[in-house]
């Protein structure tokens, strides 16, 4: 039997939508689930934002104020696509009235910040999903599979990278995101936390770290009104860029494999450059975002001059089925987040955590924030 679940978006900028259009195409992907999703409420603090979203999507109810949704009986799961200077507020009272909730990354602005969320919810008894969704990929879950399986032999050493173009233009406007008080750390909030999650996720656990970070467009001007996304300004008062456009890290991981994270907002020439190359004592896999149907792939016996081949995901990796019925059909991000609200209300469901939870938005702060401190010290630290 399917029953109804109530649910509410906070925050409908990008992020927001992207969230509403995964509920209203779950039940055509998974219609599996035995629960459907219902859009209840959505509550932007933008005059107009919210009702707009009611008239676009259906929902019942358009707020202004966030609390209005966490008093309101009818919504029992949140989205939190809000700005990170609110993830912590927010998510912490939406646990305590016992929603759950489906919050997005890198869940506040510190370490503390993740732990307070990750405590409500468990204080809570809800479920707590987090916003990693490149671990969703069919091909990535096919990498870590082939990786547990020993199909490459011991993992050696892996580079993760996340470059983008997103604020490289010098009229990018000074939004929250470049603000230490609002945004907290900047690319590494951003795209590092993906990084590190991608990190975990293929090769355990982060023994220890050293990093280095650089801002390379000092300045930007103010907004003059509401903004979304990744907005222009021209003529606006100039204000310092306060937190990282760029990070460079090398690992050590708990199984002795070394691993280099490189990140950056500023980089002309890239967009969206999402992936990993993972080598191992018998093998290797490549992954580009870019290309996300594909897995390079490096196993056998020869060791010298052994060929890479391409694996196109089909139905049997990953939740790909749910999509596409023959291997080599793209996917698309948006595809991802409809994977990841599956994992959200599947965990709901049967009471059990399926996907990124908060205890990984938990380690991936905890990493940031040791990358941090080794920047600022210039030494290697421990991620614990």
């Amino acid at each position: 039997m399917v029953s109804t679940l109530g649910v509410a978006v906070v925050g409908f900028g990008w992020m927001g939508r992207v969230h509403t259009q995964a509920y209203v195409r779950l039940p055509h992907h998974f219609p599996q689930l035995s629960v459907r999703p219902e859009l209840v409420a959505v509550a932007d603090e933008v005059p107009g934002r919210a009702e707009e979203a009611a008239g676009r999507y259906g929902f019942a109810t358009a707020a202004r104020d966030w609390q209005e949704v966490a008093a309101d009986p009818r919504v029992q799961a949140v989205s939190i696509a809000a700005p990170n200077f609110l993830h912590r507020e927010i998510g912490v009272a939406m646990a305590r009235a016992g929603k759950h909730i489906w919050i997005e990354k890198p869940v506040g602005l510190t370490t503390d910040d993740a732990r307070a969320v990750a405590g409500a919810v468990a204080e809570a008894g809800v479920q707590g999903a987090v916003g990693f969704n490149y671990r969703n990929a069919p091909a990535v879950q096919t990498a870590r599979a082939m990786i547990s399986a020993g199909e490459v032999g011991t993992v050696t050493h892996a580079r993760v990278r996340l470059f983008s173009d997103y604020a490289a233009h010098p009229e990018s406007a000074l939004t929250w995101r470049y603000e230490r008080g609002r945004g907290g750390s900047g690319v590494l909030g951003d795209l590092a936390s993906h990084g590190v999650d991608l990190a975990r996720f293929l090769l355990g656990e982060i023994d220890a770290l050293t990093a280095d970070t650089a801002v390379f467009v000092p300045e930007r001007a103010r907004p003059t009104g509401a903004t979304a996304g990744h907005t222009r300004a021209t003529g606006g008062e100039l204000g310092p860029v306060e937190n990282e456009d760029y990070v460079s890290c090398l690992l050590r991981f708990a199984s002795g494999a070394r691993g280099v994270l490189e990140a950056c907002r500023v980089s002309v020439g890239e967009q969206n450059t999402y992936g990993f190359e993972i080598h191992g004592t018998k093998g290797a896999v490549f992954w580009d975002f870019r290309r996300m149907g594909e897995l390079g792939v490096s196993r056998g016996t020869a060791y010298q001059d052994q060929p890479v081949s391409t694996v196109y995901v089909g139905p049997g990796h990953g939740e790909y089925a749910a999509f596409q019925p023959g291997s080599a059909n793209g996917m698309g991000y948006d595809d991802l987040k409809v994977i990841e609200a599956y994992h959200f209300l599947r965990s709901i469901a049967e009471g059990t955590a399926h996907g990124a939870t908060l205890d990984d938005a938990v380690h991936s702060a905890t990493a940031l924030d040791a990358m941090t401190r080794s920047a600022d010290l210039g030494t290697w630290v421990s991620p614990g």
